[in-house]
C-alpha cells in the first residue's frame, strides 16, 4: 500500500501505523480499502502524545515565541521515542529544549530522563497533583541532577513556565512537559483543551 505519513508527530508513528494496518489485514479485514487506511493516517488524533499546544491558557505563560509540547510518555522506551521526536525538531528548527517533568514513583525516572541528555538544556521538576504515587518534585530533580541535568523545581507546570521568563534565551525555547499520563491530563485540563 502507498499511504501518506501519519498525521501524528514522530517517526515512531510510521511503524505504529504500519503495525495497525498489518494487524487489520491479518485479522481478515481485507474489505477495508486503501482510502480508509489513508483517512485513518490523516485523521488520527492522540492528545497528550507529542502534542503541540498552540491554543489555550498555558502557551501564553511560556516565554514569547516559545513552543509548548506535551507528552505522557513515562518509561525508557517512551522517552527514547520522545527524545527522537525532539531531536528531529531540533534538526529542522533549532531551539533550546527545556523539560518540565513529573513522574510517578513506580516508573524508571532515570531510564526515562537519560534519553534527553545532550538534547535538553535543563529540566524543571514538578509535582503531579492528586497522585499518591507521584514522586515529589525534589526527588525528580535529584535524579535529573545526578545524571547530569541542570535542574530546578516548581510547584506547578504554570509556575515552571513562568520561571522560564527569568532566563535570557538566545532564541525562544522549546518546552516539553513530560513524564506521566496523569501530568498530561492535568496539563490539558489546566489549558482548557481536554479532548471531548
Amino acid at each position: 500500500l502507498d499511504l501518506p505519513r501519519p498525521r501524528l508527530f514522530g517517526r515512531h508513528q510510521i511503524g505504529n501505523a504500519g503495525t495497525a494496518v498489518a494487524a487489520l489485514r491479518a485479522a481478515g479485514a481485507w474489505a477495508i480499502g486503501s482510502d480508509a487506511f489513508e483517512a485513518g493516517m490523516l485523521g488520527a488524533d492522540w492528545p497528550g502524545r507529542l502534542q503541540r499546544l498552540t491554543r489555550g491558557r498555558l502557551p501564553g505563560l511560556a516565554p514569547p515565541g516559545a513552543e509548548l509540547w506535551l507528552d505522557g510518555g513515562h518509561n525508557p522506551d517512551g522517552g527514547r521515542a520522545l527524545a527522537q521526536g525532539m531531536a528531529d525538531l531540533e534538526e529542522r528548527s533549532p531551539a533550546p529544549l527545556v523539560l518540565v517533568a513529573g513522574l510517578l514513583g513506580t516508573k524508571d525516572a532515570e531510564g526515562f530522563l537519560k534519553n534527553f541528555l545532550g538534547l535538553a538544556r535543563e529540566a524543571v521538576a514538578v509535582p503531579i497533583r492528586g497522585q499518591v504515587a507521584a514522586r515529589p518534585a525534589e526527588e525528580v530533580a535529584a535524579i535529573a541532577r545526578r545524571i547530569g541535568f541542570t535542574t530546578t523545581t516548581a510547584p506547578s507546570v504554570e509556575a515552571a513556565l513562568a520561571s522560564l521568563h527569568e532566563t535570557i534565551w538566545e532564541r525562544p525555547p522549546r518546552v516539553l512537559v513530560c513524564g506521566s499520563l496523569y501530568l498530561a491530563g492535568e496539563v490539558l485540563a489546566a489549558n482548557g483543551t481536554l479532548p471531548q
